[in-house]
This record gives structure tokens, sequence and C-alpha cells, in this order.
């Protein structure tokens, strides 16, 4: 659908179908998400059996505005609601300690929720027509990389999703970023679109935990191995790998080695969020057995980015 002018007749069936408890591929600016009514703990429960997801990391609750925070926290505080009016609808998630009707399978068996208030028109519509709190991990099998276009939920989930939404691919390409706001400072459980620098006070780096969803198990990574070059060394060490004999491919900037095939050629961070797990799907299609990502400086979304070639690179 045109993300600019979601189809009113498709945005009814997918409230329909969320109410009914059922699952729906969402579009989101950060990744696409697998949503189900966040006080319904049968179809909670569906979206862990789908992804194969542990029961104790938690699921980001996705609110039509700011104004509905308090209808799924039992406290916002004044931290969360500056954060609330400065990001909103935007790529940053806010934990706070749940409101007490939240299902503990919405929230990991934890006291807190993760809540954000999505940047996109189609999920947006969806949010406002449904009338629901919606809890939406990507919309992936567990530990793979998340899906950035409705190919990608597809792929994975097909038979398993009552409904998909196609709004195109992804604007940012990374999921969230994750901030405790529930003392006087934010601290960052998880980088992602927003940079802890950009929150606009100063902000603290948390030990990450069952608190943020996406940071207690081995998350992004593709069937293929995943190697990191050195900035400016990408093509070099895709050549060397080449030479030993795997099928490599390579995620970087500048010339591709004879031999090596091209995942594509982002220039910088941003570039390289908003492609880089459909090149890690890409990977895998291709049959290759090995991807060169070349990193980039770990300052803004570069250290989002970083944070996650590095989990789709753990072995």
């Amino acid at each position: 659908m045109d993300p600019g002018a979601p189809d009113p007749g498709i945005i009814a069936r997918a409230a329909a179908l969320l109410r009914a408890g059922e699952l729906v591929g969402l579009p989101t600016e950060t990744v696409y998400g697998l949503a189900a009514d966040a006080r319904n703990p049968a179809a909670v429960r569906r979206i862990f059996a789908v992804k194969g997801r542990p029961a104790d990391n938690p699921i980001i609750v996705h609110i039509a505005d700011a104004a509905d925070l308090s209808s799924v926290a039992r406290r916002v505080t004044p931290l969360a609601a500056k954060l609330a009016r400065r990001w909103w609808p935007g790529p940053l998630t806010l934990v706070l300690e749940a409101a007490g009707d939240l299902p503990s399978v919405t929230t990991g068996g934890l006291s807190t929720v993760a809540v954000r208030v999505p940047d996109h028109p189609v999920a947006l519509a969806v949010l406002h027509a449904s009338g629901l709190a919606l809890a939406a991990p990507s919309a992936n099998r567990s530990g793979r990389p998340s899906p950035t276009t409705a190919a990608h939920v597809l792929a994975d989930l097909h038979g398993d999703v009552a409904l998909v939404l196609d709004a195109g691919p992804s604007r940012v390409g990374i999921e969230s970023t994750v901030v405790d706001a529930r003392g006087e400072r934010p601290v960052v459980l998880r980088p992602g679109a927003v940079a802890g620098a950009d929150l606009g006070l100063p902000a603290e780096v948390g030990l990450p935990g069952a608190a943020s969803p996406g940071t207690r198990y081995r998350h992004y990574a593709p069937s293929c191995r995943v190697e990191i070059a050195p900035i400016g060394q990408g093509p070099t060490m895709a050549a060397e790998m080449a030479a030993l004999g795997p099928r490599v491919g390579l995620l970087a900037p500048g010339p591709v080695p004879p031999g090596v095939t091209s995942l594509g050629r982002p220039s910088g961070p941003s570039a390289l969020a908003r492609c880089l797990y459909a090149a890690l799907r890409a990977a895998e299609l291709a049959g290759l057995e090995v991807v060169v990502v070349e990193a980039v400086p770990e300052e803004g979304l570069g250290a989002a980015v970083m944070d996650r070639l590095e989990r789709a690179a753990a072995r």
C-alpha cells in the first residue's frame, strides 16, 4: 500500500484481525513488526511461539499517541514525558513500570514495560483503527536478521501470520533505541536509531539486560558467517578470504575485488543501517558462506550499526 495514503479498507481489516487475536505483519520506520493485542495473553504467546522467542525476552508495546502512555505505564516520570514530547512518534523506546493490567507474557515476566509510538503512517493508522496497544517485536524468526521489507516477513513467517501490510522498505533500517526512563536521567539499554547524545540530557549507558528487548540473546545473524573489516579494509579482507576458497560477499564502499559478490556499497552509517539486514538476507539467498562488512565510526547512529554488526558476527 501507499504509506502516504493507507487504504482505509485494508487498515480496517488489519484492525479487525488484531481485535480477534490474530497476528499482523506491520511496517514501522525501523523494521517490520509482528503485531498482536498487547492485552491478549493468547495472542502474545503466539508471537513467542511463531518467532521461537525466549519467554523472558520482553516485547516492545506500540501505542498510537504519547497521551496513551499512562494506559500501559504505572507512572509516567517527568523524564519519560520530556523524551516522549521530543521523540514521539519516533524510534525511541521508553522503559517504565508496567500498568497492572498488562499480561506478564507481554512484559517478559518483568515489572517493566518497553513502549514507543512508531513514526510510520501505516502503523499509526492501524493503532488508531484498532484502539489497541500492540505488542510488536520484529517480524522474523528469533535470532535472524530483522525484516525491513514485507518480503522478509513472508520469507520467515509465511503461514504463521494472518496479514502482512506491505508499505515498502523501512526508512531507518535498524531497531529503536531503548532507554530506561524510570529515574531522573536516561539510561541507554540498547543503542539504536536515536543516539544517546541526541537525547537532550546527560545519558548513561546501562548494562544490557532483561529490561530491554533484543539484548540478552544472539540477534540479527544470517546462516552465513559475518566478518567485520576495519574501516577502509573491506575490499582487501574480502579478497583475502575469497582466495582461501569460500564464497564471499562484500558490503562496503569502494571497489569489489574479482571473485567477490557485491552486496551493496553504502557510504556512512545511515546508508549501512538502511541496507544491512537486507544485504545479510541477500547473502543467504545467494548461497554465500562469508559476508565481509566494513565497519563505520562508532559515533551517533554508527554505534547502533556496529552493535548490530557485532551481534551478527558473534559465534
